[in-house]
């Protein structure tokens, strides 16, 4: 039997090295391209990880592509998502036709100019060929810190020799190793359509669909594409469908950035680009042939350098999107059980409100602790979750939930007198974190550079020990000295202006507070508002501030209402119905991370209701006189000795309008399919 042989695939540059599935970028990490590794540089000289013959070079600078002697078609890609930077940062010492030998100096990168342009560094190397000429491709060294020319995988080659896969000379380089890549020139593009005259009419109709759907050749200002997709710079991104195009046989996802509507197409982008050019038509193609540079760009009028969105609100916009968007997909393992536990409390606040049970009852006392643990022990939960979606370890971070919620300290911060505590002489306020959301996920992301930090300077054979409990130890010290009083702080201001807009006018107060309660309540700010409510009730009887809260709690419920009454979608119906009636109950975990946070438009649209709510609370001095609310609180709303009267009115004309305009908003505004994310490629 023929032994298989081998190949080295030297590290291209000094740094921590990681698995293709670790790399940020969905195209690479599941291996669209072909397998790999990736290095997160330390350094910025890149070398040849392979020898061969140079078949690519990036106009754009950050990508160099290799053939080795044995067919191997290696990719060296500098950086995620670099291409619109138009090579500034990188500075290339080969060209098409050079042959170089492994552990010479193929490229340099500007780290520093790549952290002001807030791009990743990782070099990643992948065999674009791979499924044709390699049984396997080991790697050896993930998580380790490495220099460069160190040998970090091992190529099998296939037994059986494949097509192509022969010696490449200076005859056979332009015929037999083609990488598809976004780095040809015009002329070279133009020249590979004629040699291959069947590539555009296969992908003809792939082509008509993308343009029909991203809103036509009207709605296109330019097109341009990299190694995978295609990248449009479109008019009005509103006008392209989605999930139609993401749901396309030959498109792999769709993708939004930098002022970018992304086709992801994977290795046959090239063939694609060149059908929808052939679509676009001649004019269309002289305006934006070959790879974009900011005067190509700016005739087409896409944004250039100069005008796309780099100032502090774009990045701010970006960074809340991406926070967001992990703070769902962390919750939705647990949007079930979230609901169906606040399905349960609303139960038990009713059967306390008609005095059925008693809260010192066994019977109670079980069933609350069956609806209360999701949200006690949701930090625990979170952090296991959020973990798991950022790349940090996922034990740990439950860990560090643990310790958040630890007994003692969750004792301390419920008293005035222990929650100010001082760690190494650093002042610090104690907090509650039990049902919080916010920290977790700044734990988690903070996490995977703790880890990172610690497996450099702490000893292979002691990792196992210590890096675990010193990251757990971190973190939890970062969240309790650093975001805790952080949060506290910034809750207390906000709660005493919204005192103080209370007292100077409760319909002013209403529409404040009900546009923006829910939102504090994602970023954990509403605890300063909580002692308020408590201390109103406890010291007056009542509280006019909590049933202000109470509305937006029916608003989200009828936000998440009307996506149920309108999608055709069965997943999304099952858990927006569950989703509203735990919202009625008093509990919008689920609504907010379930559905509306997911699609923004229907938080937004839902917390312009529940302002209008609030307003409408405010005007008609609606009175709440306990600890409940929402729809299943009404109880609460009864005055006591006076029974059904003004304020139970108040009640149901504030909270049921609520409903109804936030139903009918969101219905109308601020919900639709089409903005459903597309299946994976996975599942496709």
């Amino acid at each position: 039997m023929k032994k298989a042989a081998t190949r080295r695939l030297l590290a291209p540059v000094a740094g921590w090295v990681l698995a293709l599935a670790d790399v940020q970028d969905p195209v690479f990490a599941t291996a669209t391209m072909g397998p790999g590794f990736a290095i997160q540089p330390t350094d910025g000289r890149v070398v040849a990880p392979v020898s061969g013959r140079v078949t690519v070079v990036a106009a754009t600078k950050h990508a160099v592509g290799l053939v080795t002697a044995s067919g191997l078609e290696v990719l060296v890609h500098m950086g995620i998502d670099t291409v619109d930077l138009n090579g500034a940062p990188f500075v290339c010492h080969v060209q098409v036709g050079d042959t170089i030998q492994a552990g010479e100096v193929l490229a340099e990168m500007d780290l520093a100019a790549l952290q002001r342009a807030q791009k990743l560094a990782t070099v990643i190397v992948v065999v674009t060929n791979g499924q044709t000429v390699l049984d396997d491709l080991i790697v050896a060294a993930t998580d380790q810190m490495v220099t460069a020319k160190t040998a970090v995988a091992t190529a099998v080659l296939a037994v059986t020799p494949v097509p192509g896969a022969q010696a490449v000379t200076s005859t056979t380089a332009a015929s037999d190793v083609e990488l598809e890549s976004e780095f040809e020139s015009e002329s070279e593009s133009k020249s590979k359509s004629k040699s291959k005259p069947n590539s555009t009419s296969k992908y003809a109709h792939l082509a008509t669909a993308i343009v029909t759907n991203v809103g036509g050749p009207g709605n296109i200002n330019s097109v341009i594409h990299c190694i995978t997709r295609l990248r449009f710079y479109l008019k009005d991104e509103h006008c392209a469908q989605d999930a139609v195009i993401a749901n396309l046989d030959g498109v792999i996802d769709v993708a939004k950035a930098g002022g970018q509507y992304q086709v992801v197409i994977g290795p046959a982008v090239n063939e694609v680009y060149d059908a929808v050019m052939a679509q676009l038509g001649p004019a269309f193609a002289d305006m934006t042939a070959g790879t974009p540079t900011a005067a190509t760009t700016q005739a087409a009028g896409a944004p250039t350098e100069t005008d796309a969105p780099t100032g502090w609100l774009p990045r701010l916009r970006h960074g809340m999107s991406q926070v967001i968007g992990v703070m769902t997909a962390a919750m939705i393992p647990v949007i079930g059980i979230l609901a169906g536990s606040g399905i349960l409390k609303g139960i038990l606040a009713a059967l306390t409100g008609f005095h059925v049970l008693t809260v010192t009852s066994g019977t109670y006392m079980v069933l609350n602790a069956v609806a209360d643990a999701t949200f006690y022990f949701l930090p625990v939960v979170l952090g296991f979750a959020a973990a798991k979606k950022l790349g940090s370890d996922p034990i740990v971070l439950a860990i560090v939930g643990a310790i958040l919620i630890y007994p003692s300290l969750m004792t301390a911060a419920g008293h005035a007198t222990t929650a100010q505590i001082t760690f190494f002489g650093v002042p610090t306020h104690l907090m509650s974190y039990a049902a919080s959301v916010f920290p977790m996920i700044v734990a988690a992301w903070l996490g995977v550079s703790v880890e990172r930090g610690l497996k450099r300077v702490i000893p292979l054979y002691l990792r196992s020990v210590f890096v675990p409990i010193l990251e757990a130890l971190i973190l939890s010290v970062i969240v309790l000295v650093v975001i805790g009083p952080l949060i506290t702080m910034i809750s207390k201001g906000l709660a005493s202006g919204i005192l103080a807009i209370y007292n100077f006018s409760p319909a002013l107060s209403g529409l404040v507070i009900g546009g923006l309660y829910q939102t504090m309540v994602i970023f954990g700010l509403h605890w300063g508002i909580i002692p308020i409510v408590i201390n109103d009730i406890a010291t007056n009887g009542h509280s006019y501030l909590n049933a202000i809260l109470s509305i937006t709690m029916v608003a989200q419920g009828g936000a998440v209402l009307a996506v149920f009454l309108k999608s055709k979608n069965k997943p999304l119906k099952e858990i927006s119905l569950a989703a509203a009636i735990s919202a009625f109950c008093g509990v919008t975990e689920p609504a907010l991370y379930g559905v509306n946070l997911k699609y923004k438009r229907v938080f937004v649209v839902a917390s312009i209701a529940s302002g209008l709510g609030g307003l409408l609370t405010g005007l008609l001095h609606v009175n709440n006189y306990a600890l409940s609310g929402s729809l299943i609180g009404f109880p609460a709303f009864i005055t006591p000795g006076v029974g059904i009267g003004p304020n139970f009115y108040g009640y149901l004309i504030s909270h049921y309008g609520t409903l109804l305009i936030a139903t009918i908003l969101v219905y109308l505004f601020g919900f639709s399919d089409k903005m459903l994310p597309a299946p994976s490629a996975t599942a496709k």
